[in-house]
């Protein structure tokens, strides 16, 4: 047994080699040895597609995107919920070398404007609406300030269709040439991660990156062929197209939409219907679906396995879905966009007790440590530090900030994370905090600076500064404390909304506003952000939610 001196060290070892594809390769592999078998089902469509069915429509976008002279590396942004299109322009992105920008569904004009111009996106397919949002609209609303925009796609109109009519003048072997001069270290994909200078950080991906962390994600859940996932967390998200889509394609298992966006009842359904034996989503997802009225009608006896991430479990909530929806295997994963985004998994056979109070071992093939934040040095077991990881998952780098990326990826290659852990004596992972100023909201990683820095544009705004307080449902919750202007009226909490409305995604929208004439400042002149919280529960009265006892 590992004695507990011993280094906060762990590497995962694998008797499976990494993959040494590229996405398009890997899939092809797919497609010819599960053809017949299905892929993917569109339960807001009833849309149904075999793998070989897949196939086509993935090559009839990737000779759509050809036609319109998207190069190797050009960037193809998405901005749309969960759908069947959203897969078929992943894959066929992939397929020709374009890198797929994620775009955010819940954002807004001043956050789509910063991404399209950062990423220096040349074409964007985009639903044309979603919860009350038009997409359309806002996109004609930033075109003007983002002139490398050339093409507009939109999901479901004729310009769906004349992009797809456009692949008739492309020859497959386009395609197939194309796949051919690709390297599975090119980057292949960009996700936003809040920043905490006030705009998101695109961390850059490559084909290496996300098709291995999907496949050994994949390969800890015991998914083979006959699995059928169901995927209700966001495609835009690492959860959603790495964890999902590319942990299934890479398996020949199913892929399963519920809905568009996330509903407790339709995941449900999706579950009963297609008789899923896989079910992901972040404890929040779990706690709707467990507390839908209708519940216990629902025949869920397919389930078996699944992953839960995003925010720590709470203990009862990990027994119910234990034992009321069948997922006797299922794990809990840690990572972040950064890093594919897995880097430790809780293993099928754990017990309870680890699955509720750690994020499990080293994933295969990649290394974790702790370090003491300030020295740098590998802290002894039990002892809390940075958690650090290394391996074939870390990005290639934050796209067009080499400085921000210096800040995070050491000389050696590892990924500080910022988030402070443990390590116990069998290599079990513990996260006990967060070194960076991070509000972690219903598996939504907020960074308050880029609130704060908004927020500092309204007028009657002295100072701000955004923490996070607790909340039962989504494990935490914004507070704003504002300091007014001088003759300024104090802003309610209705006003900031107002204020946000349109501008933010909602989960950035802060829930509490204390306007207040003072910060809480330590003697060096630091604000005291613990105090700040520790006063807030007091004030808003949120002490049986700070009392919730989670993993």
């Amino acid at each position: 047994m590992t004695q507990p001196s011993s280094p906060s060290y762990a590497s995962g070892t694998s008797t499976v080699a990494l993959l040494g594809d590229t996405i398009g390769a890997n899939f092809r592999r797919t497609v010819a040895a599960h053809g017949g078998r299905e892929a993917l089902v569109d339960c807001a469509t009833g849309r149904r597609f075999t793998y070989r069915e897949l196939s086509e429509e993935v090559d009839r976008v990737a000779r759509g995107l050809l036609a319109m002279g998207v190069e190797r590396g050009d960037r193809v942004g998405i901005w749309a919920p969960n759908c069947a299109e959203w897969v078929f322009v992943q894959y066929a992105t992939a397929d020709i070398g374009a890198i797929l920008v994620n775009i955010n569904p819940a954002y807004r004009t001043h956050e789509l404007a910063y991404v399209l111009k950062q990423a220096g996106v040349s074409v964007l397919v985009s639903a044309t609406a979603f919860k009350g949002s038009d997409y359309a609209a806002m996109i004609e609303q930033v075109r003007a300030e983002c002139p490398v925009l050339r093409d507009v796609v939109l999901i479901g109109t004729p310009s769906w269709e004349a992009s797809l009519a456009g692949s008739d003048s492309v020859g497959r072997e386009h395609v197939e040439h194309r796949r051919e001069q690709l390297a599975f270290d090119d980057p292949i994909n960009i996700q936003y991660t809040s920043g905490t200078t006030g705009f998101p950080k695109g961390a850059t991906l490559s084909h290496h990156n996300i098709l291995n962390n999907g496949f050994f994600v994949s390969e800890v859940c015991g998914h083979t062929e006959v699995d059928r996932i169901a995927v209700p967390v966001p495609f835009y998200h690492c959860f959603g197209m790495v964890m999902g889509n590319l942990g299934a394609t890479s398996h020949g298992a199913c892929i399963v939409i519920p809905a568009l966006g996330f509903d407790p009842g339709a995941t449900l359904q999706a579950v009963q219907q297609e008789r899923c034996t896989s079910l992901y989503g972040v404890p929040t997802m779990f706690i709707a679906e467990l507390q839908h009225p209708d519940f216990a009608s629902f025949d869920l006896s397919s389930l078996r396995t699944g992953i839960m991430a995003g925010s720590p479990c709470p203990v009862e909530v990990m027994k119910r879905v234990v034992s009321e929806m069948h997922m006797s295997e299922v794990t809990i994963a840690y990572g972040m966009t950064e890093t594919s985004p897995v880097s430790t998994q809780t293993r099928r056979d754990d017990d309870l007790e680890r699955r509720v109070s750690t994020v499990g071992t080293v994933h295969p093939h990649v290394e974790v440590m702790v370090v003491e934040p300030e020295t740098g040095g590998v802290v002894p077991r039990g002892s809390a530090g940075e958690l650090c990881t290394r391996g074939y998952s870390v990005m290639l780098g934050y796209w067009d900030e080499q400085d921000k990326t210096d800040q995070v990826l050491d000389r050696a290659g590892w990924m500080h994370t910022g988030d402070l852990a443990t390590m116990d004596a069998e290599g079990y992972v513990n996260i006990v905090g967060r070194i960076k100023d991070m509000v972690i909201r219903g598996g939504e990683n907020i960074y308050p600076r880029e609130i704060e820095e908004f927020l500092y544009s309204h007028p009657d705004i002295a100072d701000v500064q955004v923490i996070g307080v607790p909340d039962e449902k989504y494990g935490e919750e914004l507070c704003a404390w504002i300091r007014m202007r001088e003759g300024t009226e104090p802003l309610t909490v209705d006003a900031v909304r107002e204020f946000c409305d349109g501008k933010l995604a909602h989960y950035k929208v802060p829930r509490y506003v204390q306007v207040v004439e003072e910060f809480p400042m330590t003697v060096t002149g630091k604000i005291r952000k613990v105090e700040m919280r520790e006063r807030s529960v007091e004030l808003l009265g949120l002490q049986a939610a700070a009392a919730h006892r989670h993993a």
